[in-house]
């Protein structure tokens, strides 16, 4: 699931949504003081459910008291709450940039190599473990996915504006950004229509998490503000805009969710775990999709950790969970009932996988589309102020995209804003 969850990825849709319930309210409570029952906190609208299901139907005599917090943000904010004195879970779920904030204070956490963690985070990705590593070696998390990108596109749409519809031609037409953003005025000079969904997270989102260096450099130290390739992010973003090739809409708000099915734009920047999203959304255009290389040819958005905090209850139950079903063949599983990319690349070799095609999505080889895309990609550091810092920057793309915001002081105010809520 970076900004993973399909709830929680444009800063500004994230920070309108609701709790789906506060911390500790989950029926049933599990850590029941037996041993094997625990409490588990979750992000809101990633269907965790399914999850806890599969392990207690194969686990009879374990309850698992599960709390869908809210978003990503939410769960982290209630997470610190319960740090700071509060009742912590046996287990939470933490999005990959809400990690970096946890990871400066290790010792909040267990320590996983306590549980043997050490003798299966070679079954991982090594840059995705390396975002659950402390500076001291501690292992506070376990990922269970990561996103993949794709751009979904309508094939039908395509073929009306003359464009290629397979998905080789199509990702032949942008191999960079620029080329993408020359595509869609194509587009839309011969629709009239929006081609993308929005430039926040279907261009720059995607752009700034295919550089070297993001917000911090490998020292830690912020560099949001002096960074090139931050900067060369978010001018693509203003130029995108100023193109006229974006309907304008925030990714999972109400609009966006009735412009989908209409074919209201034709394309949009797609991990993997977005797929359902799109299947559920717009169930009457079913073979009418297709999903092409993502510009740049690699990147990822999402990826979650199971963590367990130190004063949990039940700590060694929570870690019989992650390890049970976070295991490779677990990963597998998952992905080929709801699509989420496995963190494990011994499994991306596995026929299920590659040979995983997708009917909604005019049959796309979902399983080699998306590991192509996060094989070789480099590690940048992720700061405590990641998401932070990520969300102002979206800001000021939301508000020169919708609220007629003046593009040429977009990025001073970007920093500014960034500064006030960071502090430096």
């Amino acid at each position: 699931m970076n900004l993973r969850t399909a709830t929680t990825l444009l800063a500004a849709a994230a920070l309108a949504m609701t709790a789906a319930c506060s911390p500790g309210s989950a029926a049933g409570g599990g850590g029941g003081g037996d041993g094997k029952s625990f409490e588990f906190w979750s992000m809101s609208g990633i269907d965790q459910q399914r999850s806890v299901d599969a392990y207690t139907q194969k686990h009879p005599d374990i309850q698992v008291g599960l709390t869908e917090v809210g978003t990503s943000q939410e769960t982290a904010q209630g997470l610190t709450t319960a740090l700071a004195g509060g009742k912590v879970p046996d287990l939470v779920l933490i999005q990959g940039d809400e990690l970096p904030k946890f990871l400066e204070q290790p010792q909040n956490f267990y320590d996983l190599r306590e549980f043997g963690a050490d003798e299966i985070e070679g079954d991982y990705l090594d840059w995705v473990m390396a975002q659950a590593t402390a500076e001291g070696g501690e292992i506070i998390g376990i990922p269970t996915d990561v996103g993949g990108m794709g751009v979904a596109y309508r094939t039908d749409l395509f073929a009306a504006a003359g464009l290629p519809t397979d998905r080789e031609s199509v990702s032949a037409l942008w191999p960079t950004w620029d080329e993408f953003i020359a595509t869609g005025q194509r587009y839309v000079a011969a629709t009239g229509q929006p081609f993308v969904d929005n430039v926040p997270t279907s261009v720059f989102y995607q752009a700034v998490n295919q550089v070297s260096q993001k917000y911090y450099d490998d020292a830690g130290n912020p560099i949001y503000a002096d960074n090139p390739e931050v900067k060369e992010a978010f001018d693509l973003a203003l130029r995108a805009i100023d193109a006229g090739i974006s309907a304008n809409l925030s990714y999972a708000s109400d609009g966006w969710s009735a412009a989908l099915p209409r074919g209201d734009f034709a394309v949009v920047s797609a991990p993997s775990w977005m797929l359902g999203s799109l299947r559920r959304g717009a169930p009457d255009t079913a073979g009418k999709w297709d999903i092409a290389t993502i510009p740049g040819g690699a990147g990822n958005w999402g990826g979650s950790y199971l963590a367990i905090p130190r004063r949990a209850q039940n700590p060694e139950a929570a870690w019989a969970y992650i390890k049970e079903m976070q295991a490779p063949e677990r990963q597998l599983t998952h992905f080929l009932d709801v699509g989420t990319l496995p963190t494990t690349p011994e499994v991306y070799e596995d026929p299920q996988l590659l040979g995983r095609t997708d009917p909604f999505f005019s049959g796309a080889p979902i399983g080699q589309i998306y590991t192509q895309a996060v094989l070789g990609l480099e590690p940048f550091h992720m700061g405590p102020d990641t998401a932070t810092i990520g969300a102002e920057f979206l800001n000021a793309l939301v508000d020169v995209e919708q609220a007629g915001g003046d593009p040429a002081t977009a990025w001073e105010r970007a920093v500014g804003n960034i500064r006030t809520a960071i502090g430096r």
